[in-house]
């Protein structure tokens, strides 16, 4: 072998090597996302002002949002006694409020609404609203977004605002799941029949679990759906992913742990078997992930 051949067998080699290292280390897509809700930072968005905060969990405004597509934003908005959000208008994004706690008003499509705890309602695009907190405490309220072709939602321009309360949905064993989880159907699509509220384009159900002690809704997972737990009420184990042996990964959770799932990662939770008689509850949102069919 001449020393041009030798040459260049060992830049071959050389890059190859290169090659290899680079692939091995670059990073994989992750097939779910863990935040907790006391450990997220508040960020600046178009709802921020001096007496309001937009804490990011998901989407808009957090780190990772690769896998992250048909939720534009999921976080907590935190509004001063007596202060108020920025009043905001999107043409492009669907938008759900879900009251943690506190209460107030919002003003949408120039009318006033009161708020509560438990309350939720359906944000249209397009409609001008912002949100004031008239009481002496913190008004806290989940922010959930999602895109939408621009112009959706146009029919609903100078339309009242939709708005429930968690407390007014039945709570029911859903068929095909245990007995010890109750669902309570909040919002669904346009077309649903089932739920207090019809009128996601994105959002395919909004819904609150709770589970009795040592309860399960059992692991599954969703082939065409996005879909994010937040658990508000007990504690367990929560599950995300999983293994080729067809265990699931199971992730200890409390009170603000906050999960996203991608299609078809395996998802779940196992409320604690010693609640002392109170019920674990989480709230779900699901939804179509881009050009996939509800």
């Amino acid at each position: 072998m001449t020393a041009k051949q030798l040459r260049s067998r060992l830049i071959v080699g050389c890059l190859a090597a290169a090659a290899f290292a680079q692939a091995a280390e670059r990073p994989v897509d992750p097939t779910f996302l863990f935040r907790k809700v006391a450990d997220a930072a508040a960020r600046p968005s178009d709802l921020s002002s001096d007496t309001c905060r937009y804490r990011p969990l998901f989407g808009a405004g957090d780190q990772e949002t690769s896998i992250v597509k048909g939720v534009s934003r999921y976080g907590v908005m935190e509004i001063d006694p007596r202060g108020r959000s920025a009043a905001v208008r999107h043409p492009g994004e669907e938008r759900i409020y879900f009251v943690l706690e506190g209460s107030g008003e919002i003003q949408y499509g120039g009318k006033s609404y009161p708020i509560k705890p438990s309350d939720f309602m359906y944000l249209a695009p397009g409609v001008e609203y912002s949100t004031e907190n008239t009481s002496t405490a913190a008004l806290r309220i989940v922010v959930i977004g999602y895109h939408v072709p621009e112009g959706s939602g146009a029919a609903n321009a100078g339309a009242a605002l939709q708005i429930r309360n968690a407390s007014e949905a039945e709570k029911q064993v859903l068929s095909g799941h245990p007995p010890s989880t109750k669902y309570l159907l909040l919002m669904g699509g346009k077309d649903s029949k089932r739920d207090l509220i019809a009128a996601g384009e994105v959002l395919t159900s909004l819904f609150i679990m709770e589970f009795d002690a040592g309860g399960t809704n059992h692991p599954h997972h969703h082939m065409t759906e996005e879909e994010v737990y937040l658990l508000l009420e007990g504690d367990g184990e929560m599950v995300a992913g999983g293994g080729m042996n067809g265990i699931e990964g199971r992730h200890r959770a409390t009170p603000g742990d906050a999960y996203f799932y991608r299609p078809n990662c395996t998802v779940g939770f196992y409320a604690s078997p010693a609640l002392g008689g109170k019920k674990a509850r989480i709230l779900a949102a699901r939804s179509t992930y881009p050009g996939m069919k509800k």
